[in-house]
Protein backbone atom coordinates (compact mmCIF):
# COMPACT_ATOMS: atom_id res chain seq x y z
CA UNK A 1 0.00 0.00 0.00
CA UNK A 2 1.29 3.20 -0.85
CA UNK A 3 2.17 5.80 2.06
CA UNK A 4 0.10 8.79 2.62
CA UNK A 5 1.79 11.79 4.78
CA UNK A 6 0.01 14.73 5.72
CA UNK A 7 1.68 17.75 6.76
CA UNK A 8 0.32 20.66 9.00
CA UNK A 9 1.65 23.69 9.61
CA UNK A 10 1.67 25.53 12.34
CA UNK A 11 0.71 28.88 12.44
CA UNK A 12 2.57 31.60 11.36
CA UNK A 13 2.25 33.65 15.00
CA UNK A 14 2.92 30.73 16.96
CA UNK A 15 5.97 30.03 14.46
CA UNK A 16 7.02 33.33 15.16
CA UNK A 17 7.19 33.10 18.95
CA UNK A 18 8.04 29.20 19.37
CA UNK A 19 10.22 28.36 15.96
CA UNK A 20 11.85 32.01 15.94
CA UNK A 21 10.45 32.99 12.41
CA UNK A 22 10.77 29.33 10.18
CA UNK A 23 7.81 28.42 8.33
CA UNK A 24 6.17 25.27 8.37
CA UNK A 25 6.24 22.36 5.74
CA UNK A 26 5.40 23.04 2.50
CA UNK A 27 5.25 24.45 -1.27
CA UNK A 28 5.72 28.31 0.36
CA UNK A 29 4.97 30.39 3.62
CA UNK A 30 1.69 30.25 5.55
CA UNK A 31 -0.22 33.02 4.92
CA UNK A 32 0.53 35.88 7.98
CA UNK A 33 -2.17 36.12 10.11
CA UNK A 34 -4.04 32.98 8.76
CA UNK A 35 -6.21 30.75 11.21
CA UNK A 36 -5.82 27.64 11.16
CA UNK A 37 -9.87 25.88 11.47
CA UNK A 38 -9.01 22.28 11.46
CA UNK A 39 -8.41 20.63 14.68
CA UNK A 40 -5.87 17.57 15.08
CA UNK A 41 -8.63 14.88 14.90
CA UNK A 42 -9.79 16.59 11.55
CA UNK A 43 -6.59 15.67 9.85
CA UNK A 44 -6.59 12.18 11.73
CA UNK A 45 -9.94 11.30 9.68
CA UNK A 46 -8.58 13.19 6.53
CA UNK A 47 -5.97 10.71 6.55
CA UNK A 48 -7.37 7.60 7.20
CA UNK A 49 -9.92 8.77 4.17
CA UNK A 50 -7.79 9.32 1.86
CA UNK A 51 -5.84 6.15 2.91
CA UNK A 52 -9.17 3.76 2.44
CA UNK A 53 -9.78 5.86 -1.25
CA UNK A 54 -6.07 5.29 -2.18
CA UNK A 55 -6.56 1.37 -0.81
CA UNK A 56 -9.55 0.85 -2.38
CA UNK A 57 -8.65 2.03 -6.13
CA UNK A 58 -7.60 -0.34 -8.70
CA UNK A 59 -4.75 1.34 -9.70
CA UNK A 60 -2.04 3.69 -8.34
CA UNK A 61 -2.80 7.22 -7.01
CA UNK A 62 -0.57 10.15 -6.32
CA UNK A 63 -1.83 13.39 -4.92
CA UNK A 64 -0.80 16.68 -3.83
CA UNK A 65 -3.29 19.29 -2.00
CA UNK A 66 -2.69 22.58 -0.15
CA UNK A 67 -4.52 25.36 1.50
CA UNK A 68 -2.80 28.26 0.09
CA UNK A 69 -3.97 30.69 3.13
CA UNK A 70 -3.20 28.39 5.91
CA UNK A 71 -0.39 26.22 4.65
CA UNK A 72 -2.28 22.93 5.24
CA UNK A 73 -1.13 20.22 2.73
CA UNK A 74 -2.26 16.49 1.66
CA UNK A 75 -0.27 13.97 -0.10
CA UNK A 76 0.26 10.25 -1.51
CA UNK A 77 3.35 9.79 -3.31
CA UNK A 78 3.04 13.50 -4.34
CA UNK A 79 6.78 13.27 -6.03
CA UNK A 80 5.87 10.21 -8.02
CA UNK A 81 6.94 10.60 -11.73
CA UNK A 82 3.61 10.09 -13.79
CA UNK A 83 2.20 10.40 -17.17
CA UNK A 84 0.78 14.11 -17.81
CA UNK A 85 -1.73 13.25 -20.17
CA UNK A 86 -3.43 16.55 -21.16
CA UNK A 87 -2.76 18.45 -17.75
CA UNK A 88 0.79 19.23 -19.36
CA UNK A 89 -1.49 22.05 -21.59
CA UNK A 90 -1.53 24.14 -18.11
CA UNK A 91 2.36 24.47 -19.08
CA UNK A 92 1.82 25.83 -22.31
CA UNK A 93 -1.26 28.36 -21.33
CA UNK A 94 0.94 29.59 -18.65
CA UNK A 95 3.89 30.04 -21.34
CA UNK A 96 1.65 32.26 -23.70
CA UNK A 97 0.99 33.84 -20.65
CA UNK A 98 4.39 35.13 -20.34
CA UNK A 99 4.77 35.46 -23.82
CA UNK A 100 1.97 38.04 -24.05
CA UNK A 101 2.63 40.10 -20.88
CA UNK A 102 6.51 40.34 -22.72
CA UNK A 103 4.56 41.45 -25.86
CA UNK A 104 5.78 38.70 -28.02
CA UNK A 105 2.78 37.72 -28.33
CA UNK A 106 -0.77 38.96 -28.53
CA UNK A 107 -4.34 37.52 -27.63
CA UNK A 108 -5.57 38.32 -31.07
CA UNK A 109 -2.80 37.21 -32.67
CA UNK A 110 -4.12 35.44 -36.20
CA UNK A 111 -3.79 31.63 -36.23
CA UNK A 112 -4.41 29.59 -39.32
CA UNK A 113 -5.88 26.48 -39.13
CA UNK A 114 -5.05 24.48 -42.40
CA UNK A 115 -4.77 21.42 -44.23
CA UNK A 116 -3.08 18.36 -42.14
CA UNK A 117 -3.52 20.39 -38.82
CA UNK A 118 -6.11 18.48 -37.32
CA UNK A 119 -5.70 15.44 -35.40
CA UNK A 120 -7.71 13.01 -33.40
CA UNK A 121 -8.85 12.80 -29.95
CA UNK A 122 -10.73 15.42 -27.62
CA UNK A 123 -11.74 18.49 -28.97
CA UNK A 124 -13.60 20.16 -32.22
CA UNK A 125 -11.55 21.50 -34.84
CA UNK A 126 -11.01 18.40 -36.30
CA UNK A 127 -14.53 18.48 -37.70
CA UNK A 128 -14.49 22.05 -39.56
CA UNK A 129 -13.44 23.05 -42.58
CA UNK A 130 -9.93 24.40 -43.72
CA UNK A 131 -9.06 26.88 -44.24
CA UNK A 132 -9.89 28.60 -40.43
CA UNK A 133 -8.96 31.78 -38.88
CA UNK A 134 -8.61 31.91 -35.38
CA UNK A 135 -6.58 33.83 -32.81
CA UNK A 136 -4.07 32.74 -30.26
CA UNK A 137 -7.02 33.26 -27.47
CA UNK A 138 -9.50 31.20 -29.16
CA UNK A 139 -7.20 28.34 -29.95
CA UNK A 140 -6.11 28.61 -25.94
CA UNK A 141 -9.87 28.53 -24.71
CA UNK A 142 -10.28 25.08 -26.84
CA UNK A 143 -7.21 23.93 -25.63
CA UNK A 144 -8.08 24.56 -21.62
CA UNK A 145 -11.89 24.10 -21.93
CA UNK A 146 -11.95 21.20 -24.29
CA UNK A 147 -8.86 19.67 -24.17
CA UNK A 148 -8.95 20.09 -28.31
CA UNK A 149 -5.70 18.32 -28.95
CA UNK A 150 -5.58 19.88 -32.89
CA UNK A 151 -6.05 23.31 -30.90
CA UNK A 152 -2.93 22.20 -29.05
CA UNK A 153 -0.54 21.65 -31.88
CA UNK A 154 -1.34 25.27 -33.23
CA UNK A 155 -0.56 26.59 -29.64
CA UNK A 156 3.09 25.00 -29.68
CA UNK A 157 3.35 25.98 -33.31
CA UNK A 158 2.68 29.38 -32.24
CA UNK A 159 4.26 29.40 -28.60
CA UNK A 160 7.18 27.20 -29.17
CA UNK A 161 7.89 23.79 -27.32
CA UNK A 162 10.92 24.75 -26.47
CA UNK A 163 9.95 27.83 -25.20
CA UNK A 164 7.15 25.59 -22.95
CA UNK A 165 10.34 23.57 -21.07
CA UNK A 166 12.28 26.78 -20.84
CA UNK A 167 9.90 27.99 -19.21
CA UNK A 168 9.55 25.22 -17.00
CA UNK A 169 13.21 24.95 -16.21
CA UNK A 170 12.83 28.35 -15.41
CA UNK A 171 10.01 27.15 -12.78
CA UNK A 172 12.23 25.21 -11.12
CA UNK A 173 10.16 21.79 -11.93
CA UNK A 174 12.78 19.01 -12.61
CA UNK A 175 10.40 16.28 -13.77
CA UNK A 176 7.99 18.01 -15.54
CA UNK A 177 8.81 17.94 -19.31
CA UNK A 178 6.63 18.59 -22.69
CA UNK A 179 7.86 16.09 -25.62
CA UNK A 180 6.38 16.63 -28.80
CA UNK A 181 3.00 17.15 -30.67
CA UNK A 182 0.09 15.65 -30.15
CA UNK A 183 -0.12 12.62 -32.98
CA UNK A 184 2.25 14.13 -35.34
CA UNK A 185 6.14 12.59 -35.25
CA UNK A 186 8.82 13.94 -33.42
CA UNK A 187 11.13 16.62 -35.35
CA UNK A 188 14.29 16.00 -33.09
CA UNK A 189 15.34 12.69 -31.00
CA UNK A 190 13.26 12.64 -27.91
CA UNK A 191 14.49 11.38 -24.37
CA UNK A 192 14.82 7.79 -23.49
CA UNK A 193 11.62 7.94 -21.40
CA UNK A 194 9.24 9.77 -23.99
CA UNK A 195 8.10 6.11 -25.10
CA UNK A 196 6.99 5.81 -21.51
CA UNK A 197 5.52 8.95 -20.82
CA UNK A 198 3.66 9.80 -24.25
CA UNK A 199 2.99 13.90 -24.66
CA UNK A 200 4.53 14.96 -20.87
CA UNK A 201 5.41 13.98 -17.88
CA UNK A 202 5.38 15.62 -14.29
CA UNK A 203 4.86 15.20 -10.37
CA UNK A 204 1.31 16.05 -8.47
CA UNK A 205 3.82 18.73 -6.23
CA UNK A 206 5.06 19.93 -9.44
CA UNK A 207 1.96 20.61 -11.28
CA UNK A 208 0.46 21.85 -8.53
CA UNK A 209 2.84 24.62 -8.36
CA UNK A 210 1.77 25.56 -12.15
CA UNK A 211 -1.66 25.56 -11.01
CA UNK A 212 -0.81 28.13 -8.33
CA UNK A 213 1.47 30.41 -10.23
CA UNK A 214 -1.81 31.12 -12.54
CA UNK A 215 -4.25 31.22 -10.04
CA UNK A 216 -2.10 33.85 -7.90
CA UNK A 217 -0.97 35.60 -11.05
CA UNK A 218 3.02 34.56 -10.19
CA UNK A 219 4.37 36.01 -13.62
CA UNK A 220 7.85 36.94 -14.70
CA UNK A 221 9.09 35.27 -10.90
CA UNK A 222 11.33 32.26 -11.26
CA UNK A 223 11.41 32.05 -7.35
CA UNK A 224 8.24 31.47 -5.27
CA UNK A 225 6.91 34.11 -3.14
CA UNK A 226 4.62 34.23 -0.39
CA UNK A 227 1.06 33.15 -0.68
CA UNK A 228 -0.48 36.93 -1.25
CA UNK A 229 2.88 39.05 -2.10
CA UNK A 230 1.07 39.34 -5.64
CA UNK A 231 -2.43 40.07 -3.98
CA UNK A 232 -5.15 41.87 -6.10
CA UNK A 233 -4.18 45.08 -5.00
CA UNK A 234 -0.50 44.96 -6.14
CA UNK A 235 -1.11 43.30 -9.48
CA UNK A 236 -0.43 45.48 -12.08
CA UNK A 237 -3.92 45.63 -14.77
CA UNK A 238 -1.70 44.34 -17.26
CA UNK A 239 -0.88 41.07 -15.17
CA UNK A 240 -4.60 41.33 -13.74
CA UNK A 241 -5.83 41.34 -17.10
CA UNK A 242 -3.83 38.24 -18.87
CA UNK A 243 -4.79 35.84 -15.53
CA UNK A 244 -8.15 36.74 -15.56
CA UNK A 245 -8.20 35.41 -19.32
CA UNK A 246 -6.16 32.30 -18.53
CA UNK A 247 -8.95 31.43 -15.12
CA UNK A 248 -11.85 32.26 -17.48
CA UNK A 249 -10.74 29.63 -19.50
CA UNK A 250 -10.37 27.24 -16.48
CA UNK A 251 -13.49 27.77 -14.63
CA UNK A 252 -15.00 26.87 -18.25
CA UNK A 253 -13.59 23.43 -17.89
CA UNK A 254 -16.06 21.18 -20.40
CA UNK A 255 -14.81 18.01 -18.33
CA UNK A 256 -16.14 18.15 -14.73
CA UNK A 257 -16.50 14.37 -13.67
CA UNK A 258 -13.19 14.57 -11.38
CA UNK A 259 -12.17 17.32 -8.81
CA UNK A 260 -15.79 19.16 -9.37
CA UNK A 261 -17.87 16.52 -9.26
CA UNK A 262 -19.60 16.64 -6.01
CA UNK A 263 -18.18 20.03 -4.44
CA UNK A 264 -20.14 22.08 -6.98
CA UNK A 265 -23.15 20.27 -5.38
CA UNK A 266 -21.90 22.46 -2.04
CA UNK A 267 -21.86 25.78 -4.14
CA UNK A 268 -25.45 27.92 -2.86
CA UNK A 269 -23.90 30.90 -4.85
CA UNK A 270 -24.94 31.93 -8.93
CA UNK A 271 -21.37 33.48 -9.34
CA UNK A 272 -19.62 31.32 -11.29
CA UNK A 273 -18.13 27.95 -10.82
CA UNK A 274 -15.67 27.42 -7.33
CA UNK A 275 -13.39 25.40 -9.61
CA UNK A 276 -10.63 25.83 -12.03
CA UNK A 277 -9.22 22.83 -13.47
CA UNK A 278 -7.60 21.19 -16.23
CA UNK A 279 -8.70 17.28 -16.80
CA UNK A 280 -6.31 15.02 -18.41
CA UNK A 281 -7.53 11.31 -19.71
CA UNK A 282 -5.49 8.48 -21.74
CA UNK A 283 -6.79 4.98 -21.21
CA UNK A 284 -5.48 3.86 -17.90
CA UNK A 285 -4.94 7.22 -16.56
CA UNK A 286 -7.38 9.99 -15.10
CA UNK A 287 -5.94 13.27 -13.98
CA UNK A 288 -6.97 16.52 -12.58
CA UNK A 289 -5.28 19.89 -11.17
CA UNK A 290 -7.60 22.40 -9.95
CA UNK A 291 -8.05 25.39 -7.74
CA UNK A 292 -10.61 24.86 -4.99
CA UNK A 293 -12.58 28.18 -3.72
CA UNK A 294 -13.00 27.57 -0.39
CA UNK A 295 -14.89 29.56 2.21
CA UNK A 296 -11.86 29.09 4.86
CA UNK A 297 -9.60 29.97 1.71
CA UNK A 298 -8.17 28.81 -1.42
CA UNK A 299 -6.84 25.48 -1.84
CA UNK A 300 -4.88 23.70 -5.26
CA UNK A 301 -5.86 19.99 -5.64
CA UNK A 302 -3.38 17.88 -8.14
CA UNK A 303 -4.64 13.86 -8.33
CA UNK A 304 -3.25 11.60 -10.56
CA UNK A 305 -4.40 7.84 -11.36
CA UNK A 306 -2.56 5.75 -13.23
CA UNK A 307 -2.22 1.76 -14.75
CA UNK A 308 -5.74 1.77 -13.53
CA UNK A 309 -7.62 -1.49 -14.15
CA UNK A 310 -10.84 0.51 -15.36
CA UNK A 311 -9.80 1.59 -18.61
CA UNK A 312 -13.43 2.59 -19.62
CA UNK A 313 -14.81 6.09 -21.17
CA UNK A 314 -17.65 6.59 -19.04
CA UNK A 315 -18.51 8.62 -16.48
CA UNK A 316 -18.41 6.36 -13.87
CA UNK A 317 -14.80 5.77 -14.31
CA UNK A 318 -13.18 4.52 -11.20
CA UNK A 319 -10.22 6.46 -11.94
CA UNK A 320 -12.36 9.85 -12.05
CA UNK A 321 -14.60 8.71 -8.98
CA UNK A 322 -11.37 8.00 -6.89
CA UNK A 323 -10.17 11.75 -7.81
CA UNK A 324 -13.64 13.13 -7.10
CA UNK A 325 -13.95 11.52 -3.97
CA UNK A 326 -10.86 12.66 -2.58
CA UNK A 327 -11.25 16.26 -3.68
CA UNK A 328 -14.65 15.95 -1.67
CA UNK A 329 -12.63 14.72 1.31
CA UNK A 330 -10.38 17.50 1.42
CA UNK A 331 -13.03 20.17 0.93
CA UNK A 332 -15.43 18.68 3.70
CA UNK A 333 -12.36 18.34 5.70
CA UNK A 334 -10.58 22.15 4.75
CA UNK A 335 -13.64 24.35 4.16
CA UNK A 336 -16.87 22.42 5.66
CA UNK A 337 -19.05 25.14 4.90
CA UNK A 338 -18.03 24.78 1.12
CA UNK A 339 -16.40 26.79 -1.74
CA UNK A 340 -17.75 30.12 -2.92
CA UNK A 341 -16.75 31.29 -6.97
CA UNK A 342 -16.51 34.91 -6.26
CA UNK A 343 -12.90 34.37 -5.28
CA UNK A 344 -11.30 33.03 -8.44
CA UNK A 345 -10.06 36.17 -9.39
CA UNK A 346 -6.42 36.99 -9.79
CA UNK A 347 -4.54 36.67 -6.82
CA UNK A 348 -7.64 34.44 -5.21
CA UNK A 349 -8.79 37.37 -3.02
CA UNK A 350 -5.41 36.54 -0.71
CA UNK A 351 -4.53 39.12 1.62
CA UNK A 352 -1.16 41.16 0.90
CA UNK A 353 1.44 39.46 2.20
CA UNK A 354 2.13 40.39 6.19
CA UNK A 355 -1.44 42.00 6.57
CA UNK A 356 -2.80 40.56 10.00
CA UNK A 357 -6.36 39.11 9.90
CA UNK A 358 -8.71 36.00 9.71
CA UNK A 359 -8.03 33.52 6.90
CA UNK A 360 -8.66 34.72 3.04
CA UNK A 361 -11.71 34.05 1.88
CA UNK A 362 -13.33 33.33 4.92
CA UNK A 363 -17.54 33.51 4.69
Amino acid sequence: MQEMRIYRVLLAAVVAVVACGTTGVGARAQQPGAVSTASAGEDVALEARLGELAKAHHGKVALYATQLNTGKTASLDPDAVVQTASVIKLTILFEAMEQVREGKAHWDDKITLGAGDAVSGSGLLLFLDTPQTLTLKDILSLMIIMSDNTATNLAMDKIGLDAVNARIAWMGLKNTHLYKKIGKPATEPMPEDQPKFGLGKTTPREMAEVMERIGLCELDHPGRLPAGTLAAGSLSANDQAICGVAMKMLRNQFYRDTIPRYLEKLDATETGSGTASKTGSLNAVRADVAIVAGKTGPMVLSIFTYENADTGWTADNEGELTIAKMAKAIVEAWSPTGIDGKTLVPGLSLPPAGAIGGAAASN
